[in-house]
């Protein structure tokens, strides 16, 4: 269940004014998490500048190290290796965002599930794969997957899947929660200002140089470079995308998305792209893929739950749905 990496245009709009020529803005760009990274900072010089986008880099790093279920050394890779055989321990950090994916489970009635994952195997978008996965095939791989099969224990600090053959992995919300804790981070040290872009999963503070709130554009993928819409708030924000147009597989004229329903194991449509925009990136984030599932009617009465969040829907027939606050 892995978010498709959205393409956000950040808009910069400078001016030449007495507190431009009193701070810096400097951007680095990188891959981190298997993903592009785009790490901007204001400060009041470019050394400080340049240090505070290190410290952004190895938080990011350091919860990659903790929740990739890619790499063999994370404590994830060690609770899926264990499956069925006996419970892993971890991290709190780990246990808590295991709960927060839980939650949106529960929430959704499995519309989001960090255990889609064990299909990994069934459904590939890396061009190797030519024809569709026959209905059995799919079915043994649901068997995998259900969140009622993860096994908290908060006394002893462990995660255990239930079943052989299951897997977790974070996604759906690991880039969203980088975003937030650099960010989190930063900010605790000072940094006037910044944007943290973990792929189109956006967390930004402060302003830009001259004083201007950092404007934002939705893509719309109907229209090559034209944005849907431009989120521009002074106000601390955070903003991600979930679309099923850039990672797809085309087999016999059909395109198939990468967003895999969990209950059915079958691509979801309907949406193209769901952005999601509110306090926090994690949330957002799980907002985000669980409305590509849900799908518009459910996904809209969903979100009236959580006023704080404002949402741009864009449907497979190019429709714009705004719920901008």
């Amino acid at each position: 269940m892995k978010n498709s990496i959205a393409k956000l245009f950040l808009i910069s709009i400078f001016s030449i004014s007495s507190m431009a020529l009193a701070q810096v803005q400097r951007i680095r760009t990188l891959t981190l998490m298997g993903s592009q990274f785009e790490i901007t900072v204001v400060e009041k010089d470019s050394i400080s500048a340049e240090q505070a986008i290190d410290k952004a880099i190895t938080e990011i790093t350091r919860i990659e190290n903790l929740i990739s279920e890619w790499r063999p050394e994370t404590p994830i890779s060690q609770v899926n290796r264990n499956a069925g055989i006996q419970p892993v321990k971890v991290d709190q950090e780990v246990i808590d965002l295991t709960k927060m994916a839980l939650q949106f489970s529960k929430l959704t009635d499995g519309a989001f599930d960090i255990s889609i994952v064990a299909m990994d195997k069934i459904w590939k978008f890396d061009d190797t794969m030519e024809t569709l996965p026959n209905a059995e095939a799919i079915q043994s791989s649901i068997r995998n997957v259900g969140y009622q099969n993860i096994e908290i224990d908060s006394i002893n600090s462990t995660l255990f899947l239930k079943n052989k053959g299951m897997k977790i992995g974070f996604g759906s919300i690991g880039k969203g929660y980088a975003a937030d804790r650099a960010r989190t981070l930063l900010k605790q040290a000072g940094v006037l200002g910044g944007i943290i872009n973990a792929s189109g999963d956006i967390s930004t503070w402060g302003t830009q140089p001259n004083g201007d709130a950092w404007a934002i554009g939705v893509n719309n993928p109907f229209r090559n470079g034209k944005v849907a819409a431009v989120i521009q708030k002074k106000t601390e924000m955070s903003m991600t995308t979930s679309g099923n147009y850039e990672k797809f597989v085309e087999i016999n004229g059909k395109r198939y998305s990468h967003i895999i329903n969990p209950k059915t194991g079958i691509p979801s449509t309907g949406l193209t792209s769901v952005t999601i925009i509110g306090p926090d990136a994690t949330t957002a984030n799980g907002f985000s893929t669980s409305l590509i599932v849900l799908g518009k009617k459910k996904g809209k009465k969903l979100m009236k739950q959580f006023p704080e969040y404002s949402y741009v829907l864009i449907t497979d027939k190019g429709n714009i749905i705004r719920s901008l606050k």
